[in-house]
């Protein structure tokens, strides 16, 4: 997909997600809402979801595609890595990542956003998997990010598992 095509799709997925969570201040929801506008408008996205910062590691909270992993701890996964280092993750070829953590064979590209809260506090990571090699790139970054920043900057906004 062209640089150009894929803006425009994030774009018009941003307007969507800005509209239909107007008002809305449960996290869950957010999460189960932008993981099917994305995957509706994004053909690459074969797995999205998020998994929330519980007990010191990860755990697999709203998504959509195969069974994802249940548990990540920090210290394992493109996951792990990203809520660890508190920074996006973009992996061309998970086969030669030695982190990786295969919750779906047939994954072969990845990114993983981190997600604050408005205290700077890591809530949780946004994944996106693809079946394609090389499918994410800085657009993806950029545009991810915003979402995330837009929807989770809330400071009263917790998770409570």
């Amino acid at each position: 997909m062209r640089r150009e095509e894929k803006s425009n799709i994030y774009e018009s997925a941003i307007k969507e997600i800005k509209a239909v969570l107007l008002g809305e201040n449960y996290a869950i929801t957010k999460m189960a809402t932008i993981n099917c506008i994305l995957k509706q408008n994004l053909p690459s996205y074969y797995w999205v979801g998020f998994y929330l910062v519980h007990e010191g590691g990860l755990i697999v909270g709203p998504y959509q595609g195969t069974l994802g992993c249940i548990h990540i701890p920090f210290q394992k996964g493109v996951c792990g890595r990203a809520a660890r280092l508190q920074t996006t993750q973009i992996v061309a070829n998970v086969h030669e990542d030695i982190e990786h953590v295969a919750c779906d064979s047939r994954s072969n590209s990845e990114i993983v956003v981190p997600v604050f809260n408005g205290n700077r506090e890591l809530i949780a990571v946004f994944d996106v998997d693809s079946t394609e090699f090389s499918s994410f790139d800085d657009i993806d970054k950029l545009y991810l990010e915003q979402i995330m920043s837009d929807q989770f900057i809330d400071e009263n906004l917790q998770i409570n598992l």
